[in-house]
């Protein structure tokens, strides 16, 4: 169902994919938007390897949640990794691409459980993430991407 990479010399190890994944700070979500248009914007995430999910926060409401539920198809990218080889003037870069479904976390206490770990990511204080949590972890919306496939290459950007 999911096309191999076309340039295979190019594809890195899913190992080092799920690396980018893992340590990237920001990705950019892609959904089945309006009109059949594609809608993508980049969030803020968590990536659990153990399960094989994504998860990120949003509202129950908009562009975003409406064309989730109308279809669970998504793409999710992440980018990085660069690096320069002596000479040359533009660099190497990985990215990772995920396809998978997503949904609506429905438990309040599941989502406030991952909202505080995706703060761990970005916050520098573990208080401040306890003040947040507790202001607003009751509103809070968490969705997961449970992932069905995962791909990774490196491309040289000239």
């Amino acid at each position: 169902m999911f096309r191999p990479i076309r340039r295979q010399k190019r594809e890195i190890d899913t190992e080092i994919a799920k690396e980018l994944l893992a340590k990237s700070r920001r990705g950019v979500l892609a959904v089945n938007g309006d009109g059949g248009y594609p809608y993508a914007m980049p969030v803020n995430y968590l990536y659990d390897e153990e399960s094989g999910r994504i998860f990120f926060h949003g509202a129950r409401a908009g562009h975003k949640f409406e064309s989730i539920q109308r279809d669970d198809k998504v793409c999710f990218t992440v980018y990085g990794n660069d690096k320069y080889e002596e000479g040359d003037w533009a660099p190497y870069v990985q990215s990772t691409i995920v396809f998978g479904r997503c949904h609506l976390i429905e438990n309040q206490d599941e989502a406030i459980e991952l909202v505080t770990k995706l703060a761990k990511k970005y916050y520098p204080d573990e208080s401040l993430i306890a003040e947040e949590v507790e202001k607003y972890g009751q509103a809070v919306q968490m969705f997961e991407i449970s992932i069905e496939h995962l791909s990774g290459k490196m491309i040289h950007e000239k």
